[in-house]
C-alpha cells in the first residue's frame, strides 16, 4: 500500500509564533498562505503543516500521488483504492472519498488512540 508523501498537520494556536518556532529547528516555508492561517514547512524530507483554526487535533497526513516535494508521481495508488482496501480490512472511516469520481479526493480514519489520519490526494 503506497500512501504517498507523509506530513504531520499541526493544529496551532498562533500561526506566526509556530512559524518562528519551527524555523529555529531549521524548517523553511515550502507552501501555504500565512494570511489564510496555513503553512507547509520543510526541513530536508521532513514536512509539517501549520493550520490555525482548521483542525481540532494534530493529524497524520498522507498525500497519494505526491513525493516529498509535492511533485506528482508517475505511478501511485489512488485514494479510492486505498479507501476500499482499508474498509475491506475493517477500518472505520469518519469521512469517505466519493468512489464514483477521479482525481483529487480524501478520506479520514481515526486510529485506536483517537488520532485523525487524513489521506488527501491532490492529483
Amino acid at each position: 500500500m503506497k500512501l504517498g508523501a507523509f506530513s504531520i498537520s499541526l493544529a496551532v494556536k498562533d500561526i506566526k509564533a509556530s512559524k518562528t518556532f519551527y524555523q529555529k529547528f531549521g524548517f523553511e516555508v515550502f507552501g501555504g498562505d500565512e494570511s489564510q492561517n496555513w503553512l507547509i514547512m520543510k526541513n530536508g524530507d521532513h514536512i509539517i503543516g501549520l493550520f490555525q483554526g482548521m483542525f481540532e487535533k494534530n493529524t497524520l497526513t498522507f498525500n497519494p500521488g505526491w513525493d516529498s516535494n509535492a511533485q506528482k508521481l508517475g505511478h501511485f495508488t489512488d485514494v479510492r483504492e486505498l479507501q476500499r482496501k482499508l474498509k475491506a480490512d475493517g477500518v472505520e472511516l469518519m469521512m469517505e472519498a466519493d468512489e464514483n469520481t477521479t482525481g483529487p479526493a480524501s478520506f479520514v480514519a481515526i486510529d485506536p488512540d483517537g488520532n485523525p489520519i487524513l489521506v488527501d490526494q491532490h492529483v
